[in-house]
């Protein structure tokens, strides 16, 4: 089952959080019961971009469900929008919210933060019904690789709910993104003056580590939610993440069209999570293969023992049919082995079409570089979580098979 290959490069990864795209547009078209309140941070859509994760996908691509990339490429309503109306103000000439970044006492740290670069959102609260923020635009973000560029993302989230971290896709070589996504939190009105809504821009590197170029950060108790919130911030230095990390895992994905071939190479894991009582853990990584949500194949790696970064290099082949291949899940997670008790999930994440962020790019790679196998990190997130977006059904069986 042992297979050669190199480990991946060092270095962290952000977080990424189970946000659908097409799930929240869905969101936003359903009715809301009354008493319900959402948070929604959304980006206004463009007419000449569709909202995937990395590939310029089009509505007959049998990469991605039709009505699903139709979706995204449409407008509702003709081309209006629930935010329609609201104007943009230049940020030269708006004026600035109750300070949200933390205090700089120190100038040269000062002057650091002013080179990050500003992010343009919108926030609007509606009390009977939801609560809505418009990320639009970044401008003069700090170069972070050596070509003077970046490729900026950006993960969105409330302290309230840590676990809920959603990301925009990923555009390359570009210091003035323009983001095309929307995000729904839904948050009780009790709760809403005891949350920050945070918006931390990272920089994209597939083998290294994300560096994060800074973060503007909204107490929604310092605003007046009784209007519209318009405005321009400076990125400021990113404070300290709310949760504990749950580790990183790095994999491989190869796909063959033509014979129907999946092969998942686990890698290796690192900084995971200590479960045991002496401060390590003994992991093993299960791999789960989802069809139209329901449970289909697993295979799992030997346990390694009292390490938090183990080295597997064990490889899975399943057979997937071409015509299957956009109705499939990847499931992986990582567990604690345990002789006495139940073993326990360290955490999990998943690829596929209704993947996103980073977990959606590398699939999206895989599909367009077939027979070519790429290897990438991937931040572990909690598994009930995972589980939640996945919304599985009852266990399938099919008389295809894997080796």
């Amino acid at each position: 089952m042992g297979a050669h290959h190199r480990g991946c490069g060092r270095g962290h990864s952000p977080p990424s959080l189970p946000h659908l795209h097409h799930q929240v547009l869905l969101q936003q078209e359903e009715a809301q019961e009354e008493g319900e309140n959402w948070l929604v941070c959304c980006q206004q859509l463009h007419h000449d971009q569709p909202c995937t994760s990395c590939l310029p996908l089009n509505p007959t691509s049998l990469l991605l469900p039709e009505s699903f990339a139709a979706a995204l490429l449409s407008p509702r309503d003709g081309g209006s929008t629930a935010w329609q109306g609201h104007g943009w103000t230049h940020p030269e000439s708006s004026v600035a919210l109750p300070q949200v970044q933390p205090e700089m006492e120190d100038l040269e740290r000062g002057v650091e933060q002013k080179r990050r670069g500003k992010l343009q959102y919108s926030l609007e609260y509606i009390f009977r019904k939801q609560e809505v923020g418009i990320l639009t635009q970044a401008v003069e973000l700090k170069a972070m690789d050596s070509g003077g560029t970046s490729d900026p993302y950006v993960i969105v989230y409330l302290t309230s709910d840590v676990k809920n971290r959603y990301e925009t896709k990923v555009y390359r070589k570009t210091l003035n993104p323009i983001f095309n996504e929307s995000f729904t939190f839904q948050v009780p009105q009790a709760e809403v003056s005891e949350s920050t809504l945070v918006m931390q821009v990272y920089d994209f590197n597939r083998f290294a580590k994300h560096d994060i170029i800074g973060e503007v950060r909204l107490p929604l108790a310092s605003v007046n939610l009784q209007h519209v919130i318009e405005q321009w911030s400076d990125l400021a230095v990113a404070s300290k993440v709310e949760e504990e990390p749950l580790g990183e895992i790095c994999f491989s994905l190869r796909y063959v069209p033509s014979t129907g071939k999946l092969t998942v190479l686990i890698l290796e894991a690192r900084q995971l999570k200590r479960m045991d009582s002496h401060g390590l853990s003994d992991p093993f990584v299960k791999v789960h293969l989802i069809l139209n949500r329901k449970k289909w194949k697993k295979k799992k790696t030997s346990v390694k023992k009292n390490t938090l970064s183990p080295y597997f290099n064990e490889v899975f082949v399943f057979e997937v049919p071409f015509s299957q291949i956009q109705n499939v899940d990847v499931v992986i997670s990582v567990w604690d082995h345990d002789k006495v008790t139940k073993n326990e999930p360290i955490g999990k994440l998943f690829l596929g079409c209704r993947a996103t962020g980073n977990q959606l790019r590398h699939w999206s790679d895989m599909l367009s570089n077939p027979r070519r196998p790429l290897a990438q990190w991937h931040i572990l997130q909690p598994p009930d979580v995972v589980d939640k977006a996945l919304g599985l059904k009852s266990h399938l069986k099919l008389p295809l098979h894997s080796r």
